[in-house]
């Protein structure tokens, strides 16, 4: 048994490591202490320098305001600081440091060095090794301040032994500084390691300047500006389009009254205003800036002031949200289908997600050759109920976004073409209809139409419809995800769906777990068109929406109750996955028309509700890359 210890005073060197554990993780940490030291004292130009990623070296130089050799003494000193004197400044804080902790737990686990010198006088240096002060001279400088922090931890080996590779640390105080640098276009900022320049950002460019700096340009081009205000708060910036999401969340930048923060809240409310946009493995490139009363943000919540928390939270994630939706919406204001700069394959080359949108599995080589050698009456049901009266099933506050006036959509038999030899061994043997006439102009049918139409070629492999666009491109759209779409903003714009009572009701065995669940959800699924009945351990169907079989009602039911979705509108996208027509479906040209149609009416019709491309095109110019015509 270890013997007793008296509660006793630490001393203040082991007081300084103590708290430098929890100011300085690594050298990155280093790195944005000083260069935000260097923003509050006003600074105009900040240069850094590097050496093995920060551990070896870290030197930040500004102009800025400078200290005396009074104030230097003081600066290393544990809670010491010029930037708060009462409690009711520490509230409002508008620095980026506020603790004065910041140089002494530096200089505590470090050769730290500094040199100061404020306008109009001299300078002064102090050097400080691993928190004893060592020595303090006058020196000759230029107004402004110098930090030297040489070899990093050395006296501190349990903290070595965790750093990274030098590339590794080096990444990490890139990636930190190049934060600081987007907050501040008003400042010149250097960043030099291995000693060539890295990072160059020139005072006074715009964000999307610095942006480019540091993101490629097929990235930037395509930058979405955004702006939002409302009851004294601001919000403003660059935004990525969906088409170029990423799979990695490294280009999201927010930035609260000009401090760089990682916010769950402020995530929250991008990921919410882009739903239905990406998938759940995709990420957009964001750079936001929120102003507001600092008495409504506490940025004291976090050693490193890495996160803050709002007095409002739900006002400032519903500013966030509006402004990128706004944003998204406003980016293509009615631009025409051949117009829109829909995805090309490159673009979304990782956006093969189907199993989250139920899309049927793979297609027989047989089916995919002679998708209309079926009969007519074997067609989808699910289509004949979009097409002729799903259409019709739910009440909606404007008319149906199509009406038909052309033939039945399933024609009859003998309208089929007949195969009365093999297709030549070149022949196009997917491509399934051949005299298909034009859509007509569909700009009649509200948002998001297209403004000058489009020629329907035919379907492939009973899932692809091919399109020409009136720019002379080419397009293919997901008969799916397009359905899924149509099937969706029915649903959200519905007051009431149809409904098919069962002649034998099913039942469906209830976990108390899904009973709390269905209790949250049954006004919505009745508005769906299920009419259902809680009898204890389980749950009695006795009617489902009209386009939606008895099986797949169960089925839905079963995941609605079972996956815990979030909102309302993860319930519509399940249901129109389920609703929807699957790959494999053979359509006729009418019918295919009339999804086109209606597609063409929805608001959001690039995408599907799980964040899926519904149409992939290729320009003229496009398709003369592809065969080599032109570099």
């Amino acid at each position: 048994m270890p013997t007793r210890r008296p509660i006793r005073e630490l001393p203040p060197a082991l007081r300084n490591q103590i708290a430098a554990g929890e100011v300085v993780e690594r050298p990155a940490s280093v790195l944005k202490e000083l260069v935000e030291n260097s923003l509050d004292a006003r600074a105009s130009r900040i240069s850094v320098t590097l050496d093995r990623g920060g551990q070896g070296l870290v030197e930040v130089q500004d102009d800025g305001h400078g200290m005396g050799a009074e104030e230097l003494e003081l600066a290393v000193m544990r809670h010491a600081t010029s930037k708060v004197a009462t409690f009711e400044e520490l509230l409002a804080v508008g620095s980026y440091g506020f603790r004065g902790e910041a140089l002494a737990s530096i200089a505590s686990v470090s050769t730290f060095t500094i040199a100061s010198s404020p306008d109009g006088e001299s300078g002064h240096a102090l050097e400080v090794v691993h928190g004893r002060l060592e020595s303090s001279k006058p020196v000759a400088m230029q107004r402004g301040t110098r930090i030297t922090v040489h070899e990093l931890f050395t006296n501190v080996p349990a903290r070595l032994k965790f750093l990274k590779t030098p590339a590794t640390e080096n990444r990490r105080c890139t990636e930190i500084f190049t934060r600081l640098a987007l907050t501040r276009p008003e400042v010149d900022f250097r960043l030099e390691s291995g000693g060539r320049e890295v990072l160059r950002f020139l005072a006074g460019q715009t964000l999307r300047e610095r942006l480019a700096v540091v993101w490629p340009p097929a990235v930037t081009e395509g930058l979405i500006q955004v702006h939002e205000s409302a009851h004294g708060r601001r919000v403003y910036g660059l935004i990525g389009h969906p088409g170029s999401a990423q799979g990695r969340p490294d280009r999201i930048l927010f930035a609260v009254n000009g401090r760089p923060v990682q916010d769950k809240l402020l995530l929250r409310a991008v990921r919410d205003a882009y739903s239905g946009r990406l998938l759940s493995r995709e990420h957009p490139q964001v750079a936001l800036f929120l102003e507001l009363d600092p008495h409504e943000v506490d940025v004291n919540v976090h050693p490193a002031k890495a996160e803050v928390r709002f007095r409002d939270e739900r006002a400032v994630f519903s500013l966030v949200r509006r402004a990128i939706v706004h944003g998204l919406e406003g980016s293509l204001p009615g631009a025409a289908l051949g117009d829109r700069p829909l995805h090309t394959p490159a673009a979304d080359s990782s956006s093969q997600d189907v199993a989250a949108t139920s899309s049927a599995p793979d297609i027989p080589q047989e089916q995919r050759r002679e998708p209309h050698a079926q009969p007519p009456e074997r067609r989808s049901a699910a289509l004949n109920e979009f097409s002729a009266s799903y259409a019709g099933s739910l009440t909606t506050p404007e008319p149906p976004p199509f009406t038909r006036s052309a033939p039945p959509l399933t024609p009859p038999r003998s309208s089929q073409p007949e195969r009365s030899q093999a297709p030549l061994p070149f022949a196009p043997a997917e491509v399934s209809s051949t005299e298909a006439p034009a859509v007509r102009d569909a700009s009649h049918v509200g948002p998001g139409a297209a403004g000058r139409g489009f020629e329907y070629l035919g379907q492939v492999a009973a899932t692809y419809l091919l399109l020409r666009l009136d720019h002379g491109g080419l397009a293919v759209l997901d008969q799916h995800a397009a359905h899924e779409r149509v099937l969706f903003d029915k649903l959200r714009n519905a007051k009431d769906a149809g409904s098919r009572p069962l002649a034998v009701p099913m039942e469906l065995p209830l976990h108390p777990s899904e009973a709390q669940r269905f209790m949250e959800l049954a006004v919505e699924l009745e508005r769906l068109g299920f009419s259902l009945v809680s009898e204890g351990a389980k749950l009695s169907i006795h009617a489902v929406p009209g386009g939606l079989s008895p099986a797949k009602a169960r089925e839905f039911l079963q995941s609605c109750l079972a996956e815990r979705v979030d909102d309302l509108s993860a319930v519509w996208a399940m249901l129109s996955c389920r609703m929807a027509l699957k790959a494999g479906e053979p359509l006729a040209p009418d019918e295919a028309m009339a999804l086109l149609e209606a597609w063409a009416g929805c608001e959001d019709r690039d995408y599907c509700p799980h964040g899926r491309p519904v149409l992939i095109s290729w320009s003229p110019d496009d398709l003369a890359k592809l065969f080599k015509r032109r570099g």
